[in-house]
């Protein structure tokens, strides 16, 4: 996370970019939608966890605006049937808290793996 923007607008925009609610965000972060309340609020910050998973997140992001590159794919693609995930949706599976294996689905549509 950059230094030069704040807590709540870092989490604005890896939301708007990966097209994930508050909700959907809490499961990626595998926390309480309380929690990301108090975050956005800069009540509480993230913790060792909460931070890497936030890191996680935003390298996810940005590999999407490489691989897919609008916004409009991006959305398609998180939320499409996707055969790599066994059928689940790549934003199903970071509700789930899965960051890896959604980082895992773009590594094979960016290698040519279509399954």
């Amino acid at each position: 996370m950059s230094t030069t923007i704040s807590l709540n607008q870092f989490l604005h925009e890896i939301t708007a970019s990966l097209r994930l609610t508050d909700a959907d965000l809490a499961g990626a972060m595998q926390s309480s939608p309380r929690t990301i309340e108090r975050w956005r609020a800069q009540a509480t910050f993230p913790q060792h966890e909460a931070r890497r998973r936030l890191d996680a997140l935003d390298a996810l992001a940005e590999r999407l605006r490489e691989s897919l590159e609008t916004p409009e794919a991006i959305n398609a693609w998180m939320h499409s049937d996707n055969g790599y995930l066994g059928g689940l949706k790549p934003i199903e599976a970071l509700r789930a808290g899965r960051i890896d294996r959604v980082e895992a689905a773009i590594e094979a549509l960016d290698s040519g793996i279509f399954v």
